[in-house]
């Protein structure tokens, strides 16, 4: 049975709690694409990856470090294997010959959307479970943290 907080929802062990159970939530969700990054030898860095660039077709890479918010070092280390591995294509820019624009080929899509269904699935039992109203409110504070 959960239990919910009290109107001084801001004291420290409620903040902890919440915190406790978003870690407990990613690594479950971590869990449920194990295997598949494990079959395909690439790690959760990967999986992001894909996932940002799957949601937007011709991203730069600018865009993508700032929605990811690592460095432009740990970016490209991962970007080269999912480029050398046949995931993602890399463009120049039309406007902007400097610029780099990120889209996966059709593998890269296979894989991110195997990967999504995971994620999916147990989203969806939570979501479920938790009802509507309670979404709202975990995407209200999610958005907050942003």
């Amino acid at each position: 049975m959960a239990s919910f907080p009290t109107a001084l929802f801001l004291r420290e062990a409620e903040v902890r709690r919440g915190l406790e159970l978003m870690f407990a939530g990613q690594a479950e969700l971590a869990r449920a694409i194990g295997p598949i990054l494990a079959d395909a030898k690439l790690g959760r860095a990967h999986q992001r990856v894909l996932y940002f660039i799957g949601r937007q077709p011709d991203l730069t890479v600018g865009a993508l470090l700032a929605r990811l918010g690592i460095t432009k070092q740990s970016l490209n280390r991962v970007l080269n294997e999912l480029t050398e591995r046949g995931l993602v294509e890399v463009r120049v820019g039309r406007d902007d010959r400097r610029q780099r624009l990120l889209r996966l080929t059709e593998s890269g899509k296979a894989l991110e959307a195997e990967l999504f269904e995971a994620i999916r699935a147990r989203m969806a039992s939570a979501y479920a479970q938790a009802g509507q109203q309670a979404v709202g409110g975990f995407w209200t504070v999610l958005e907050g943290l942003g």
